[in-house]
């Protein structure tokens, strides 16, 4: 399921048109301006109870490897989204 599909299924499922599902998805999920991705800047969580939890991760700086001349490359730190999926989430997914 890709963004489309999901404003698709959001205006289906909640009887709105696609412009106002549109809009919602765009609310939460916009890189730039979205709910989700603004909390995580702040370096706060998002929870969503049984569903999962967004939070930022920290990476330390470290030396890799260029492929093709085997020369080390400084990496350095950096700080990257991650998502835990919550209990019901799993439940869910491994149900009979």
């Amino acid at each position: 399921m890709n963004k489309t599909d999901l404003v698709a299924a959001l205006a289906t499922q909640g009887n709105l048109q696609r412009a106002d599902a549109q809009r919602m998805i765009d609310l939460l999920f916009d890189p730039d301006a979205g709910l989700i991705g603004a909390a995580l800047r702040r370096g706060e969580k998002v929870q969503i109870s049984g569903f999962g939890t967004f939070e930022t991760r920290k990476r330390a700086a470290r030396t890799g490897r260029n492929p093709r001349t085997g020369d080390d490359i400084p990496i350095p730190p950096s700080t990257t989204a991650a998502f835990r999926a919550g209990q019901a989430l799993k439940n869910g997914l491994n149900a009979p």
